[in-house]
């Protein structure tokens, strides 16, 4: 059962968004040739470490990280890295880690897997890909499963906008881009309001209309991974200063994006002084309600 050691006097900084890509047996999260269309649209070396080599990664770094994989089997014919060995692993890194399950929506036990994750295993969140996954979260198809979230109390991260998954390839591989659309995320906040939603990503081409719901609806957030900061839109980076100060997030997609590289050029965007600690720690915090071991 996961429980956070973090010393959040210690911790530095907190990734929000750090993918488990390959098992401790060698299973990969995704089909060879996605994982090679990955690899090369983020020009990536193909590094993949395992979960223990994240956290030893991010606990030389004095960095927390929030971990996950994605269950898309249903929609990808590829069987998933267990959510279960990825909170385990997190819990022998409680020190540096903080583990999201993930579940299928397509899944007709998708609820039952949501509930014994958090109060079983111990899971602080969720994340979601409808574009990889194949489902649109507007969908009322899907609102047992937010309501079951919602009611679980922990947040929901969903991707938004481009993915590099499937990029370049015949037909993307058949994945939709619009299911990433964050208008779509607009449906599910206003119907649960107690729910916390997390925006993946500056949501290139819908980054106003990303902008537009974290303004509105008070429940959700935007993580900043997935991009070098030094090619956020500009619209993004305003918001990130003014409006939107205390709903952004650090996240880097390591490993396909280093934390490093993100942070570096994090520094040399035009920000007000007190907002940088509010992306890069204190927002999480909050968000994903961590207390100091001191307390």
């Amino acid at each position: 059962m996961y429980s956070s050691a973090i010393d959040l006097d210690t911790i530095e900084a907190i990734d929000t968004h750090v993918h488990i890509e390959v098992a401790e047996d060698g299973h990969s999260a995704l089909p060879a040739d996605l994982a090679e269309a990955a690899a090369k649209y983020f020009r990536t070396d193909g590094m993949v470490p395992t979960l223990d080599a994240i956290a030893d990664y991010y606990r030389v770094r004095r960095m927390a990280a929030v971990v996950f994989t994605v269950d898309a089997e249903q929609n990808l014919s590829h069987p998933p890295i267990s959510s279960v060995e990825v909170i385990e692993g997190a819990a022998r890194n409680n020190d540096v880690l903080i583990p999201f399950g993930s579940v299928d929506p397509n899944r007709a036990d998708a609820v039952g897997i949501a509930e014994e994750l958090v109060t079983g295993h111990g899971a602080r969140g969720f994340k979601f890909h409808p574009t990889m996954q194949g489902f649109d979260p507007s969908d009322e198809r899907f609102f047992p499963l937010w309501a079951a979230i919602e009611q679980l109390g922990v947040p929901a991260l969903f991707h938004t906008g481009q993915t590099g998954i499937g990029a370049g390839t015949p037909g993307g591989r058949g994945l939709r881009l619009a299911l990433s659309n964050p208008m779509l995320l607009d449906v599910v906040a206003a119907t649960f309001p107690a729910l916390s939603i997390i925006m993946a990503h500056p949501s290139v081409p819908w980054q106003d209309e990303a902008i537009s719901v974290a303004t509105h609806k008070s429940n959700v957030y935007i993580d900043l991974s997935g991009w070098s900061p030094k090619y956020f839109p500009a619209q993004l980076v305003r918001a990130a200063n003014s409006l939107l100060k205390e709903k952004v997030l650090f996240g880097s997609d390591f490993p396909l994006i280093s934390p490093d590289r993100w942070l570096a050029d994090f520094s040399e965007l035009d920000l007000k002084a007190e907002v940088r600690p509010l992306i890069t720690k204190q927002n999480a915090v909050r968000l994903l309600g961590l207390r100091s071991t001191h307390e």
